[in-house]
């Protein structure tokens, strides 16, 4: 039996994860977080205290985990665990741990109605044979200011240009990565999530809505 997945991509602070929970919740399907995994990962490394650039000790970490949690946790949503995350996300052998962890945990699940998996490289690498793809579209000043609001309602100290800085320089980095770069899934339809949530609801209900109808 075939297994219904939707795959959400984009940049940092675009709102997948906001964008998955409603596709989710709308059309009772899972929903597994990928940067969860990265998170993880980040927060092991650094409760060990584990230089982030020190490739040979974070590969003899994680050849010592048969599975990751993918459970989400506030602490995994630091700054300071985001940094990380972007920092061992550009390793090839972290990339295909967490792709091999998606993909188990998706074989692993009683859940027969699908997921929507949100990511950077979720359409174009993980799952390139996805029901359906979306690509989520934010200008880079707004994604900025929603994560900086994010950080302040969990009672960290932000500078709004500082994470506009870190923003653009992920951005760059994701974009220009030699692993699993963040591009357009080919076949993927582009919802911009700058405006309102409402106007983002009505796009995918029309995208999504028209799949499920003729599928489900």
């Amino acid at each position: 039996m075939k297994i219904n997945i939707i795959t959400i991509d984009g940049p940092a602070g675009s709102g997948k994860g906001k964008i998955a929970k409603y596709v989710a919740k709308k059309w009772k399907l899972k929903h597994l977080d990928s940067g969860i995994f990265y998170r993880r990962i980040a927060y092991i490394i650094s409760k060990k205290k584990i230089n982030p650039i020190n490739k040979i000790t974070i590969k003899i970490l994680i050849n010592d985990i048969d599975q990751i949690s993918s459970q989400k946790n506030k602490i995994l949503r630091s700054e300071k665990i985001s940094n990380i995350a972007s920092i061992i996300a550009e390793y090839k052998f972290v990339r295909d741990f967490v792709n091999t962890q998606q993909k188990l945990t998706i074989k692993k699940s009683k859940n027969k109605n699908g997921f929507v998996i949100d990511g950077r490289d979720i359409g174009s690498v993980v799952f390139k044979n996805a029901s359906i793809k979306l690509y989520i579209d934010v200008d880079v000043n707004i994604r900025a200011k929603r994560r900086h609001k994010q950080l302040i309602d969990m009672g960290e100290k932000s500078i709004y240009p500082q994470i506009l800085k870190d923003i653009k320089l992920r951005d760059k980095k994701d974009k220009s990565r030699k692993n699993s770069p963040l591009v357009i899934p080919e076949g993927a339809y582009v919802v911009d999530n700058s405006s309102k949530f409402s106007i983002t609801q009505n796009q995918l209900n029309i995208i999504i809505g028209k799949y499920i109808n003729g599928k489900y």
